[in-house]
């Protein structure tokens, strides 16, 4: 059993879409489980139909004509693929609309965005019966079960594995060809509601799928030839890693590398299952291999920059030591906002954090600290982080910029400095 994950750049489009049928091709006689994200831009689309359901927008309607006819254009130059599901999905949510929306504005965004998936998988599917690719279309909402938490949910494991093996058994009689296509980034809570894993998290949803299925390999397919060692967006002269080990692709997940979603890589080091990073445009190049093991040779310094960050200094306004208690108030604060820490750093009279500049957390965060706590801050800021690090790379990536917060361990350094 081999799992595949396509994201929205390689469905994009219906030349994209014949694309996948070509890759698919190219592993005759094999079971396939073939994991979909939403087409192109769909969940950024969808988003804003949320927002327009929440906010009672009479646009609501016509940004939803707009996403239907992107799909429906799509599935005509595929010989009509999809079209009937198109149709009755986007009924679907258009009598949603016409209700009242939850007055939890996360799972009124469940239950629309997870139908990106639901669009895409019906063309993929009908698309790759018509031209011969045998397949069977796996509803992901009937087989992975997570918590009740919108947006992010945790998966069931136990529950979830049980259902991903029964409905992959030879004996199930759904099971009538080599390939499964299903979708990515949804699920169902427990008590049945739709719910998503988190922004980009196809490549969860196909881990999680690896994993159930005890899988020899899984392969990520996307528009770059492979892991590189820095975003080409923000580096020069950047290098494609042949191999990398499951620990330095979580650590450079974690730190921001946007090429694999931070949750994907666990559950196949569980299972010492190799993930494969390949190219969509040159399926036959050989990728990146991310395995249990990795050799001296291939640790290259890798580069990581996160943009649009600000650096927060919290100390109490009556001098006393950062303790135990105002830690506590700190970080609950933190968590309740929804304010993840990128980069954290205390002393007796004084802590400092790196977060995403998103203002209007910041300045609700900044109101509620001013009680007890002096607040300062830095804006117009980048999170350098570099893995395998050595003074001529740091000096290069500073480039005599002023460095406002550093933490070294044995093999990574991050730096908070000013933008270029």
């Amino acid at each position: 059993m081999k799992v595949f994950k396509f994201g929205g750049a390689s469905v994009k489009d219906a030349a994209s879409v014949k694309n996948v049928g070509v890759i698919l091709s190219m592993f005759p006689d094999e079971k396939i489980c073939v994991v979909v994200s939403a087409m192109g831009k769909t969940t950024n689309l969808l988003e804003k139909v949320t927002e327009a359901w929440v906010n009672q927008d009479v646009a609501v309607l016509e940004l939803l004509s707009g996403i239907e006819q992107f799909h429906r254009s799509i599935a005509e130059e595929l010989n009509g693929s999809g079209k009937l599901l198109i149709k009755q999905i986007m009924n679907e949510i258009r009598q949603l609309l016409q209700s009242a929306p939850p007055s939890y504005y996360d799972a009124a965004y469940d239950l629309i965005v997870s139908r990106g998936e639901l669009l895409s998988t019906a063309i993929v599917s009908e698309y790759l019966n018509q031209s011969g690719v045998r397949n069977q279309l796996l509803d992901a909402r009937k087989v992975i079960v997570t918590n009740e938490a919108n947006r992010n949910a945790r998966v069931s494991w136990k529950e979830t594995t049980s259902r991903i093996v029964a409905a992959f058994d030879d004996s199930n009689p759904d099971q009538e060809a080599l390939i499964t296509i299903t979708q990515g980034f949804i699920g169902s809570s427990v008590s049945g509601q739709p719910v998503t894993l988190g922004r980009e998290g196809s490549d969860y949803s196909a881990a999680v799928f690896a994993f159930a299925l005890d899988a020899e390999q899984m392969i990520i397919w996307k528009d770059v030839p492979g892991v590189f060692n820095a975003d080409p967006r923000y580096f020069k002269d950047v290098v494609k890693l042949d191999r990398i080990s499951y620990r330095d692709a979580i650590e450079l997940a974690y730190f921001g590398a946007s090429v694999i979603h931070p949750k994907t890589v666990q559950p196949l080091q569980n299972k010492n299952i190799p993930l494969y990073v390949k190219s969509f445009t040159d399926p036959g190049a050989e990728g990146t291999l991310i395995h249990q093991s990795t050799d001296a040779k291939s640790q290259i310094p890798a580069f990581i920059s996160k943009p649009g960050q600000v650096l927060v200094s919290i100390s109490p306004k009556d001098f006393s030591f950062v303790a135990e208690d105002g830690l506590h108030t700190i970080f609950g604060l933190l968590s309740h906002m929804g304010i993840s820490i990128n980069m954290m750093q205390n002393s007796a009279i004084s802590f400092s954090i790196c977060v995403d500049d998103h203002p209007d957390k910041i300045k609700r965060l900044f109101t509620a600290l001013s009680g007890d706590f002096n607040v300062k801050y830095n804006r117009n800021l980048e999170l350098v982080t570099i893995r395998y690090y050595n003074k001529k790379v740091i000096d290069k990536i500073v480039n005599k910029r002023a460095v406002l917060l550093e933490q070294r361990s044995r093999l990574t350094v991050q730096m908070v400095v000013e933008m270029e």
